[in-house]
């Protein structure tokens, strides 16, 4: 029986709030090309002669906000949920842990399951939507690591399993108490990319942003179209959890300036939302597993603030899945099934 085991990828973290260790992290995850896609010369203008000069200062006071007497709560709680599945799954295989940017770092991990003499490997990136700045750049240098390290390991990808049905009984689960309250309205904010991402992404060049209503036609871009996908994950929770049409609502968070982002943007629904009568508000971001900065400062914190002095009355974010137990469940059988596959 070869020897298996599971990696999780998340996003990451800088090692601290110090401004340096903001920086470095910064540096790392701006100066993918996936994420900020645009000619090296370019890029490396863009960080050195404008990003990185004001933004660390301005994220190591945001990110002061929201860190924890243990640390960042992503890496905290992704190290929970890591510890979790792995006693769900038994010593037979391991769980390992990193993130794209920052530490535990790809190169590191990589390298401990190589020494560890792992021959087949279950990649599972945790997001649940394609996009090339989140899915995809994890698998790619995943595989970059590989090649380099270990060529001999067999690896599986999980694919985008923002309609798996596991999936979405997760959120639901997660969801379901806060449903259960009184409210007006569901806000699920997913996190925003460039509309030029979609069009990129679309292989046919013909279909994202190019047919009318592209994302309610059905296509195999939409294999690649995280838009689509983020419709298609809102459409799934709320049949499962019998919201109505009239009380939900799509928005995308946290842009930058300079070229068409998806919309509408979730700023600007916080203020539209209590004008139109919406005094309740819950808010859900499925576009992450795990509680980051972008939802506990951008939108409990920001957000909220938003929200209020708009006029609204009440507000609540729905915990992202984290390590609760149907999310744990979820990752475990999804990796059960994957030994199953494999089994000889």
């Amino acid at each position: 029986m070869p020897k298996r085991a599971v990696l999780l990828v998340n996003l990451g973290s800088p090692d601290s709030t110090a401004v340096p260790d903001v920086r470095r992290y910064l540096r790392e995850f701006l100066g993918d090309e996936r994420v900020l896609d645009v000619p090296a010369a370019l890029r490396w203008a863009l960080l050195e002669g404008i990003i990185l000069r004001t933004r660390p200062k301005k994220s190591a006071h945001a990110y002061a906000e929201i860190w924890t007497e243990a640390g960042s709560p992503l890496i905290v709680t992704s190290r929970r949920a890591q510890q979790k599945l792995a006693a769900a799954l038994g010593p037979d295989t391991p769980v390992y842990l990193a993130m794209r940017y920052g530490n535990p770092s790809v190169a590191s991990v990589v390298g401990q399951i190589a020494a560890d003499g792992i021959e087949e490997l279950l990649l599972f990136p945790q997001y649940p939507h394609y996009a090339m700045s989140s899915w995809e750049t994890v698998v790619v240098r995943v595989m970059e690591e590989t090649a380099r390290q270990a060529p001999r390991l067999r690896v599986t990808t999980v694919q985008p399993f923002y309609a798996d049905a596991d999936y979405i009984d997760a959120l639901h689960a997660v969801s379901a108490p806060f449903l259960a309250e009184t409210h007006d309205h569901v806000l699920f904010s997913y996190h925003g990319i460039p509309e030029r991402h979609l069009r990129k992404a679309d292989s046919s060049r013909a279909h994202c942003t190019v047919v009318a209503d592209c994302c309610a036609t059905c296509s195999p871009a939409h294999a690649t179209c995280y838009k689509a996908q983020c419709l298609a994950t809102t459409r799934a929770l709320v049949a499962k959890a019998g919201i109505p049409a009239e009380k939900h609502s799509v928005s995308f968070q946290s842009r930058l300036a300079g070229e068409p982002w998806l919309s509408p943007f979730t700023d600007h629904e916080l203020v539209r939302l209590p004008k139109a009568g919406v005094k309740n508000l819950l808010i859900l971001c499925p576009a992450f597993t795990t509680d980051c900065l972008e939802t506990l400062e951008e939108i409990q914190g920001e957000g909220r603030e938003t929200f209020l002095a708009a006029g609204g009355v009440k507000f609540r974010q729905i915990p992202c899945l984290n390590d609760h137990p149907a999310f744990i469940d979820f990752l475990a059988n999804r990796t059960r099934r994957w030994l199953g596959e494999t089994a000889p």
